[in-house]
């Protein structure tokens, strides 16, 4: 299985442009799957440099209801004419983030977009193709992101927080591989894993996403001891994770000296193989 990242916010290669988001490019053997779209058409241009024909994508996959993640769906949807995009129905609710200044800014996807009849509503429990499933619905709360809390969806002339209900995470199962993805782990990356191991049994063997460990309201990492909380339950799971996004610097960093060989950095033009 080769994935390649198309966009993330940082770029291993001067020819691949970067920004706020996420986007990654899965070749399996029998299946070629865009999984989250950016916050732009960058992810498309960046495919280009690369040599990836995005119109031969068979399926894309949208993680969550954000625009990091879903704001170049627009751009896709024109540039390949057959593929479905899976997504929860949730996805297209009014999320909003409090900034700094207090004030609620949009957040969500294009309300436009949601009639398209390419789109596929996906359940708890979605089969897409044999050894490709997502799955949503995580119940677990342990070690939710504090980055959460500045995160909103709107009820009439309310802000209420966010249950990240839209949010779904892919499994693909090839060979000896079980990989897990997921576009920004906002229900925690801890019970991701755990409730992917709930579904099959298994932890997977690899796992690619961001961890939202960053809090973009404050700007500040999460605590060492929540950190090291972490590290020690993923180190048990023995997966190889890749992390990226909305993880942060510094969180990686320090993730990076309690776990060494089993955390890298996934920056935009990087491949991987698993």
């Amino acid at each position: 299985m080769k994935i390649t990242s198309l966009l993330e916010n940082t770029s291993s290669q001067p020819t691949i442009g970067c920004e706020h988001g996420l986007s990654l490019y899965i070749e399996t053997g029998s299946r070629k799957i865009l999984f989250d779209t950016g916050a732009s058409n960058l992810f498309a241009k960046n495919a280009e440099s690369l040599g990836i024909d995005l119109g031969k994508v068979d399926l894309a996959i949208l993680s969550h209801g954000h625009y990091d993640h879903a704001g170049g769906l627009k751009t896709f949807l024109a540039l390949n004419a057959h593929a479905p995009v899976y997504i929860r129905r949730e996805a297209f609710g009014p999320y909003y983030s409090q900034r700094e200044d207090g004030e609620y800014h949009y957040i969500g996807i294009d309300q436009d977009l949601a009639a398209n009849n390419r789109l596929i509503d996906t359940s708890a429990y979605t089969p897409i193709a044999e050894g490709i499933t997502l799955f949503s619905r995580v119940e677990r709360s342990e070690f939710v992101p504090s980055g959460n809390q500045s995160l909103h969806r709107k009820e009439g002339e309310h802000y209420l927080p966010d249950s990240f209900t839209h949010e779904q995470y892919l499994m693909i199962e090839e060979g000896e591989t079980r990989l897990l993805v997921s576009g920004c782990s906002h229900r925690g990356i801890v019970n991701i894993v755990k409730s992917a191991h709930e579904h099959w049994q298994a932890y997977p063997t690899h796992v690619i996403g961001g961890f939202h460990l960053y809090n973009h309201r404050t700007g500040e990492p999460e605590k060492p001891e929540v950190l090291d909380a972490i590290a020690e339950i993923l180190l048990a799971t023995k997966a190889r994770y890749s992390t990226c996004h909305c993880t942060g610097e510094e969180n990686y960093t320090y993730l990076k000296k309690r776990m060494g060989d089993h955390i890298a950095y996934l920056s935009g033009g990087d491949v991987l193989i698993c």
